[in-house]
């Protein structure tokens, strides 16, 4: 996972959205420490869960100054709701009393947002994104005549599925593709 991340850091230029998805421990914050990694990030990567947001400073592989805004959306999106508001709302509205709707409406060339767990937020706000969807292996121990007990496992492969969103990504996809065949 960490690999994948500095591949994906490798092709960013500033401006971008990426967005990551799937179950706890599927290693969304490890690719995030392989993407501040690649992008030489000034501080360790650690998941912003109950901080939601940290801002680490870096530079893309052509020497440009980055920010990487590192985002945790798993404890937004609260159940309490206005009357006549849905969930997509509440969350918008979050974000942005976090001051984060602008950095994924448009992000600056000098910014890279990286969002884990924040699939309705990215798709309400960030029209170009990039989305990478991360599956965890399941370890089984069952015999015929005991039931399966399924245990979650932090070893083992993980299925990556990647998602161009909008023109920029989709005309990068060849050149991601090709990097991440290396």
């Amino acid at each position: 996972m960490k690999q994948l991340g500095r591949v994906l850091a490798g092709q960013i230029t500033g401006g971008e959205v990426i967005v990551l998805s799937g179950p706890l421990g599927a290693g969304k914050t490890t690719l995030t420490q392989g993407f501040g990694q690649g992008l030489h990030v000034d501080a360790p990567v650690v998941s912003p869960t109950f901080t939601i947001a940290r801002e680490l400073h870096g530079h893309t592989v052509l020497g440009e100054p980055v920010r990487l805004i590192h985002v945790d959306a798993y404890r937004l999106g609260s159940t309490e709701y206005e009357p006549g508001q849905n969930s997509a709302d509440r969350l918008l509205d979050e974000l942005e009393s976090l001051g984060l709707d602008e950095e994924l409406e448009d992000p600056d060339e000098h910014s890279v947002v990286l969002m884990e767990w924040g699939q309705q937020m990215a798709s309400a706000l960030a029209q170009e994104r990039l989305e990478v969807y991360i599956e965890r292996p399941l370890s089984v121990r069952s015999t015929a005549s005991e039931n399966s007990d399924c245990v979650l496992s932090s070893d083992g492969l993980r299925v990556v599925s990647i998602h161009a969103v909008g023109s920029t990504w989709t005309g990068r996809m060849s050149q991601l593709e090709e990097a991440l065949a290396q």
